[in-house]
């Protein structure tokens, strides 16, 4: 894969709790280096973004960043997907409902230009409805992420490690899908200083 991300791993990390007493942006530095540990290369990672939590008033403002990952050769989608699942869990995160707070929370948003499971499936779920994403989720696993292109928090992170990646079903950079975000939902997306742990 290319170190100019257009083909690889990218990723995305979310936190608005603390963990163990730490930060939100602590937690997401910390779970970039222990994907280095779990054999993924990390070639880039992106600044930390504070964001408002979705939807508004529910809780304290996010924590949001990315980061492209070279896999090893032999990894598929869901051997990625298993590993983010495992750090998240180092973290404290406990599945449950949707759009509630979290100390940890790792999206595979694209495996280069892969479609998983297959076009259709990725199509209608990229389509679905927002007051059907409000009560449904996938039970599989759907490359690119079926949001990346709805969600400001996800693109502005994003255009830092991997602007020129192509959406293989919508034919358009991270700069482009940006672009069509609404300024004032790109400018709630805020760079913070840089952490220290």
């Amino acid at each position: 894969m290319s170190q100019d991300c257009a083909n690889d791993v990218l990723i995305a990390f979310g936190a608005n709790l603390s963990f163990a007493d730490q930060p939100p942006e602590v937690t997401i530095v910390q779970a970039i280096r222990a994907l280095a540990e779990q054999g993924l290369s990390v070639v880039r990672q992106s600044r930390m973004y504070r964001t408002p939590c979705f939807p508004r008033g529910a809780g304290p403002d996010y924590i949001n960043a990315a980061a492209c990952v070279i896999p090893r050769h032999e990894m598929t989608a869901q051997g990625m997907l298993a590993i983010l699942h495992r750090v998240e869990e180092t973290w404290g995160r406990a599945r449950g409902g949707r759009w509630v707070g979290r100390t940890l929370d790792i999206d595979l948003l694209a495996y280069g230009g892969s479609v998983c499971p297959d076009p259709q499936t990725q199509t209608l779920w990229r389509d679905l409805p927002f007051r059907d994403q409000l009560r449904l989720a996938p039970d599989q696993l759907i490359v690119p992420h079926p949001r990346l292109q709805d969600r400001a928090f996800v693109l502005v992170p994003l255009a830092d490690v991997a602007p020129d990646w192509v959406h293989p079903m919508l034919g358009l950079s991270v700069t482009q899908m940006l672009a069509l975000r609404p300024q004032e939902e790109v400018a709630t997306v805020k760079a913070l200083p840089d952490v220290v742990e």
